[in-house]
């Protein structure tokens, strides 16, 4: 296997091997639609592994920081599973980052898929965290019962000292790239309050709950979603008012739903519950590889 970075002309065999990656689960790989665009982003390099005939796997490297780098969409040709293509991939892809600056490369894994799992740790990624998407639905005569601004500092110091910052490891949805989490920063907040918006909950005795949008998006066919880069509250009756603001900001956009970034807690995913701001089904996993000793 060569492993070099992809061409536009790698497309049909890439999308053959990967039509059919979520068969089994009535999901369709985004993949396809997003080749093309994954090809011609800057601050970016997708790979594949050539047999000599055709790609055969593909993974993608991606800078969200000077030290943080992104790895995802790792796919292997059914025929060449086992045979430790996924190692190869990842290895250029760490060596990439790494030459770009980043100590270390962050992956997000389906709990659900097994084989991707198994693929990362064996390939170096260790656990770092998990989450669910919080789905509060728009609403736009949703009234929060506590005070909403769009006030970056004071949402930074309500995540700075909250137990989903513990539980995240200080990790959100990064302002860019899809899919894909960094640390979160002041300064990401504050570019979040000038480009999208924060959400900043509270009363006089200080910010109870908080979160930030990070971008408005379209999946499957034709729904589109708000998503907000994490969600942090003290309890039940700040995050009514947090879901309320939500379901308000999103109203605002006209989007079909919402994505809320929130911690695989007991007590988070459960709040949630409680106050019916709808919780999605299955948990995903977000792995790091430390690239200072490679």
């Amino acid at each position: 296997m060569n492993v070099r970075p992809a061409t536009h002309d790698d497309y049909e065999a890439v999308a053959a091997f990967t039509e059919d990656t979520w068969a089994d689960r009535d999901g369709e790989d985004y993949i396809p639609r997003v080749y093309h665009d994954w090809i011609d982003t800057e601050g970016s390099e997708t790979f594949v592994a050539d047999d000599g005939d055709a790609a055969a796997g593909i993974c993608q490297a991606v800078m969200l920081s000077p030290h943080e780098g992104w790895a995802q969409g790792m796919r292997v040709h059914p025929d060449y599973r086992g045979d430790g293509v996924s190692t190869r991939l990842s290895e250029r892809a760490f060596d990439w980052c790494r030459e770009r600056g980043a100590t270390v490369c962050r992956n997000m894994v389906f709990s659900w898929n097994q084989a991707g799992l198994g693929s990362s740790r064996a390939v170096g990624f260790g656990p770092a965290t998990e989450f669910r998407w919080m789905t509060p639905a728009p609403n736009a005569t949703a009234e929060p019962a506590l005070s909403v601004r769009n006030a970056p500092d004071a949402a930074w110091s309500c995540f700075h000292r909250s137990d989903a910052n513990d539980a995240l490891q200080g990790l959100a949805l990064d302002l860019d790239e899809t899919y894909a989490v960094a640390e979160l920063t002041r300064e990401r907040l504050h570019r979040a309050a000038a480009e999208e918006r924060v959400l900043a909950v509270g009363d006089d005795g200080g910010t109870r709950a908080m979160t930030f949008r990070v971008r408005t998006t379209e999946y499957g066919d034709d729904e589109t979603y708000a998503e907000y880069g994490v969600a942090s509250w003290a309890d039940t009756e700040a995050l009514r008012s947090l879901v309320a603001a939500i379901a308000r900001d999103a109203a605002t956009l006209g989007v079909d739903g919402t994505r809320v970034f929130v911690p695989e807690t007991a007590r988070h995913v459960s709040d949630a519950a409680h106050v019916r701001a709808g919780i999605s089904d299955e948990p995903d996993f977000v792995l790091e590889a430390d690239l200072t000793s490679r």
